[in-house]
């Protein structure tokens, strides 16, 4: 399969994401979720931001329609997102938020192809099926309670990371960079640093000033910065920009697997027949997905296999508007079957 790599590493990334409910509910100080995410972003986006000056200098700015572009992707993806994940993991059974977060791979389908015009696979589509009913085997309980404010945030962290994925699957990565990497570390960078500078506002609005934090709680955030956050979105990012949508978010479903063997493995929480089910039907749904290729719909009707997105954007900021539909401009195309770089 030409696109292996990129479906390995962006695989670890959710599996990196698996780890946070423990050491959330662990390592971090309790009823502080706009915290948790501002420092969790912030360090991270300037870390990397710092590692594209060393490489490449004053590209370590954003440059034209970078600017907002980087402000609507580090919104969506880590600044609204990040607000609405901790707030559901305070509120709601970690089983009902990791079913709803299964519901990511449908929402990003919906919004691929109006903004794409890629139509999923039947074959990913399946999977997708196939996911959330292992997810839902693996994580929920007899007795839960729906916090309707719990809810609320969870379904809005699946639109906005959907939204987030299926544009930053249209703008691809920055131009102008000697490696594909830089150019990687660069969007990552300026996402996160976006994201974290509007999360610490509304964190001491919200929240006042943080406690003092004990040597556990720097472990734990220490931890997120740099492994869940830093390098994890790294990978993700590079699969945004290389695979199709639907097949990147069938990889997320992985996040619950390891969610729930870490919970038996270090809580000693115990696993039922059941549950080993639905992780073994996870596990098969990703598979299943990976080798799921998403068809592309022309002015004419007709359906052909999607090409890849330039990754490095080759101009795509002066011709590529949000929505295709409001200019009247066609979608770049490349010849099937190119490469990505």
């Amino acid at each position: 399969m030409r696109d292996i790599r990129p479906i390995v590493a962006s695989a670890v990334a959710p599996m990196v994401w698996g780890t946070t409910y423990l050491v959330t509910t662990e390592l971090l100080p309790a009823h502080r979720p706009l915290l948790a995410g501002a420092v969790r972003a912030l360090p991270a986006g300037l870390l990397l931001c710092a590692a594209v000056a060393v490489l490449a200098g004053r590209l370590a700015l954003p440059r034209g329609a970078w600017w907002w572009r980087s402000a609507v992707l580090g919104t969506l993806n880590i600044g609204l997102f990040f607000a609405l994940l901790f707030v559901a993991a305070y509120r709601l059974p970690g089983g009902v938020a990791s079913v709803l977060g299964g519901l990511a791979p449908f929402a990003v389908a919906a919004l691929a192809f109006p903004l794409l015009g890629e139509r999923p696979a039947p074959r990913a589509m399946v999977a997708a099926v196939i996911g959330v009913a292992g997810v839902a085997l693996l994580v929920l309980r007899s007795a839960v309670t729906l916090d309707p404010l719990g809810l609320i945030a969870a379904v809005g962290g699946v639109v906005t990371m959907s939204l987030g994925t299926v544009l930053g699957r249209r703008w691809g990565t920055p131009e102008g960079y000697a490696s594909r990497s830089t150019a990687l570390l660069a969007l990552t960078g300026w996402q996160l640093a976006a994201g974290g500078l509007l999360l610490l506002p509304a964190a001491l609005v919200v929240e006042g000033l943080p406690p003092v934090l004990t040597g556990t709680n720097l472990a734990g955030f220490g931890y997120l910065t740099v492994v869940g956050t830093a390098l994890a979105y790294f990978l993700w990012f590079r699969g945004v920009t290389s695979l199709a949508p639907v097949r990147l978010t069938l990889l997320g479903l992985l996040s619950p697997v390891v969610a729930a063997g870490l919970g038996w493995a270090v809580l000693g929480q115990a696993l039922s027949a059941g549950q080993l089910a639905g992780a073994a039907g996870v596990l098969g749904a990703v598979l299943l997905g990976a080798s799921a290729r998403p068809a592309r719909t022309d002015s004419a009707g007709d359906v052909r296999p999607s090409a890849a997105v330039a990754a490095g954007g080759r101009g795509a900021e002066d011709r590529d508007p949000v929505w295709p539909a409001l200019s009247g401009r066609p979608l770049p195309r490349q010849e099937v079957g190119s490469p990505v770089r």
